[in-house]
């Protein structure tokens, strides 16, 4: 009577969650968060900002590091590192160019962390198709949640919590690949009074550098025409 009772309980759930997910038209779904990003693109197209980038390596703040963001006319996402700040007292001499030579490689590797987190932030239309249709949608505390293997990368995943209301993203989680290195990141959405969303805080693990990125972009100014 009990291995009755229980596979009828197991019954229920599995069907009940079928059809949660024959419910999520996830082709509209995909074409409905295409369309609240690319509106919200066009208002932050009128931003410019920083990020404040800390770097810490084995729990020790080793560097801080400040980048402007701005668009183009094409619409192309610009970067520039204005500021650099390491707290490793310099050494004289060789050691001394040896140890900047050294800051600038990380520097180097910090961006392209962040540049492959960029890659998640923003994802063009194909790419949130492609997403959404091999995604696994569900809804969770009143938001919906996907998430997809092979995402940009092989072997890599995405993890996205979305405002059903705006379709806009609340939440990003993803692991991939930096070179041969894993990279852990989570990616937290705000948004202005007049309802532009946009990232503010990035947090990157890089286990094998033994290497955490605190980032938050802050600053945002409406660009004078």
């Amino acid at each position: 009577m009990k291995i009755t009772k229980l596979t009828l309980l197991l019954f229920v759930i599995f069907i009940g969650n079928f059809n949660l997910q024959a419910q999520i038209d996830k082709e509209k779904l995909a074409l409905d968060i295409s369309k609240a990003e690319e509106a919200n693109h066009q208002k932050l197209k009128e931003y410019v900002w920083k990020r404040r980038s800390d770097v810490f390596i084995e729990s020790q703040l080793k560097l801080t590091t400040i980048t402007e963001f701005s668009f183009t006319p094409e619409g192309k996402l610009e970067t520039k590192i204005v500021d650099a700040e390491t707290t490793v007292k310099k050494k004289p001499g060789l050691r001394g160019q040896a140890q900047a030579n050294a800051v600038e490689d990380k520097v180097e590797y910090i961006e392209k962390a962040l540049t492959l987190a960029l890659d998640y932030t923003f994802m063009t239309k194909g790419e949130m198709l492609d997403f959404i249709s091999k995604a696994t949608v569900t809804e969770k505390n009143g938001q919906l949640e996907a998430v997809a293997d092979n995402v940009h990368v092989n072997g890599d995943r995405l993890l996205v919590r979305i405002d059903p209301k705006t379709h806009l993203f609340t939440y990003k989680e993803f692991t991939s690949l930096l070179g041969k290195d894993k990279i852990e990141g989570k990616l937290n959405y705000e948004q202005f009074s007049n309802g532009t969303n946009h990232l503010s805080v990035t947090t990157l693990n890089l286990p094998a550098q033994k290497m955490n990125i605190d980032a938050k972009n802050q600053d945002y100014t409406i660009r004078i025409k």
